[in-house]
């Protein structure tokens, strides 16, 4: 008997079909994301002054765990997420209330209380 299995990516910001699986790893995690060829393009042009400035790291270095500072539910977390919030909104960039932030937003954040 003869089977034939298909495999249709959805993007997973938007819904439309997706032509790739984008992978990146951010503090020793991995994920992956469905991409089209649009918002893949968007994602690499938005990392890529970060890739520049950066180097390869080994791969002994990654670990795929999480360090405790880096764990939901400590306080210290909770107060640097209470921060990146106050932050977001004073410079007008649209965050939730609750939930988790997302790592544009992170990243933004750090990046300016950095220089």
């Amino acid at each position: 008997m003869a089977r034939t299995v298909r495999v249709h990516l959805i993007d997973d910001i938007d819904g439309s079909t997706a032509d790739e699986t984008v992978r990146f790893s951010l503090d020793h995690i991995t994920y992956e994301i469905d991409l089209s060829g649009e918002h893949s393009e968007q994602f690499r042009k938005t990392v890529a002054p970060y890739i520049v400035a950066g180097r390869r790291a080994s791969r002994g270095l990654v670990t795929g765990g999480r360090s405790r500072a880096a764990t939901s539910g400590t306080p210290a977390v909770g107060l640097r997420n209470q921060a990146i919030r106050e932050w977001a909104k004073r410079t007008g960039i649209p965050v939730q209330e609750r939930g988790r932030i997302a790592a544009s937003v992170v990243e933004r954040y750090e990046n300016a209380t950095v220089a």
